[in-house]
């Protein structure tokens, strides 16, 4: 292949990236328990990381609507398995953030427990979106996470939020450092994407992995 043939792909992949997320997006449902979860028909992505790690500003920021998943300064603002119908193409489900979270300890277990089961149990679950803010990078609350994901198979992708509160240097050390402690893991998958809900960097080629998990 090409350089300029290599060119064009990553052009085409991006343009359908575009055209997926400019669908309609529509809110389906809050589930509180696993059953209330839709019925898997279409392919799903999970949207996963710690509390206020920026989850629902990277929905909004990939469907271009700022107000479709609620954000919130607030830790364990998202309390529910929040599932998005991305043009019957794609589910998005934005999950409750796990460790530190300003809501009673009863609720946080509780969310805990739901957030594990639809982990371990989702057939229609093709890929989880590992969210990691750049400045503090990969933690230990995100290690047990990252080996449940391991031990029942279920593909993983870190994507690096906050990405613009770093400076250039910084942010290569942190990828280079990230990508190197991935290849530890069996279900991570190599590629780490730096992302910035705020400015948009990183929103098009995550948009183009997307599009390659859509029906």
């Amino acid at each position: 292949m090409t350089a300029g043939e290599s060119e064009d792909d990553g052009q085409e992949a991006l343009e359908r990236g575009r055209l997926l997320f400019a669908l309609p997006c529509l809110f389906v449902i809050g589930a509180a328990r696993i059953d209330q979860a839709p019925d898997g028909a279409l392919p799903e992505v999970g949207f996963g990381g710690r509390s206020n790690v920026g989850k629902s500003s990277l929905v909004n920021a990939l469907t271009g609507r700022r107000t479709l998943a609620k954000t919130s300064n607030t830790p364990g603002r998202t309390q529910q398995l929040n599932f998005f119908d991305l043009g019957e193409r794609l589910m998005l489900a934005d999950l409750p953030g796990y460790g530190y979270a300003k809501a009673p300890k009863s609720t946080v277990e509780r969310w805990t427990r739901l957030v594990n089961l639809y982990l371990r149990g989702r057939v229609s679950l093709r890929r989880v979106l590992l969210l990691i803010d750049a400045r503090h990078g990969i933690k230990d609350v995100d290690r047990r996470v990252m080996s449940m994901l391991d031990k029942a198979a279920v593909s993983y992708q870190v994507i690096l939020t906050k990405c613009d509160k770093l400076n250039p240097m910084p942010l290569e050390e942190r990828i280079a450092a990230t990508a190197l402690e991935l290849t530890k893991h069996g279900a991570a998958h190599p590629e780490v994407l730096a992302t910035s809900a705020r400015t948009g960097a990183g929103i098009p080629e995550l948009r183009s992995a997307l599009a390659a998990l859509s029906g």
